[in-house]
């Protein structure tokens, strides 16, 4: 793996595989909701570099509720991350003069993908997907619902064409995980791919772990 400096605040690591990193400071907003799953939005606040990138963190009226099932001993933030009210537009991200520059919904419900599919932005995460999509910023969404109906179908289909990654929590096992984390770095570690992040919690198909 070696580095090339791109400008003064970015970094470009290109990897044996010919993968490009470009490490620029991001504003990356995660938007957790209520579906079942927070393990794997903690997993990837995680593995976030809150001295790197600017985190900002947002939640769904019921992700706390699924949080305090799921996650006994709470949701933990990076240092430095932000916690924004889902009722307040005040945060920065709510318009579009000054979007993230990728958001991702980890875990996302049914119900959030419809609302923004639809354009509904009647509280500040919705409306930052609003804002995200519109400013042809990164949007990735993890929904983890199954089976699907039409109606859900539909829904990623609208949100595809708007520009959207629909990322679903599906997890590999090639990589033989063995426990519950295990299993959900596997997902994970494909959001950091898709948000240009390098990641070192799973080997890559036909690749030896460190």
């Amino acid at each position: 793996m070696r580095k090339g400096k791109a400008d003064s605040s970015c970094f470009r690591i290109y990897d044996l595989r010919f993968t490009i990193y470009d490490l620029c400071p991001l504003k990356i907003l995660v938007a957790i909701t209520g579906a079942s799953g927070a393990l794997y939005a903690q997993r990837l606040l995680d593995n976030l570099d809150s001295h790197a990138h600017e985190i900002h963190v947002v939640l769904s009226n019921y992700a706390q509720q699924v949080i305090a099932e799921e996650l006994p001993g709470g949701l933990k933030l990076p240092p430095g991350a932000r916690l924004h009210n889902v009722k307040s537009m005040n945060a920065p991200f709510a318009s579009g003069s000054n979007p993230p520059d990728v958001m991702v919904v980890i875990p996302c419900t049914m119900g959030t993908m419809g609302r923004i599919a639809h354009g509904y932005s009647e509280d500040v995460l919705l409306r930052a997907a609003d804002v995200v999509l519109k400013e042809k910023k990164k949007l990735i969404l993890v929904p983890r619902e199954t089976p699907l109906s039409l109606v859900h179908v539909r829904n990623m289909e609208l949100l595809l064409q708007a520009g959207a990654t629909i990322l679903p929590a599906n997890p590999g096992f090639y990589s033989n995980p063995k426990t519950i984390q295990e299993v959900v770095d596997t997902v994970v570690a494909r959001v950091l791919d898709h948000l240009g992040l390098p990641q070192k919690l799973v080997p890559r198909w036909s690749e030896e772990r460190e």
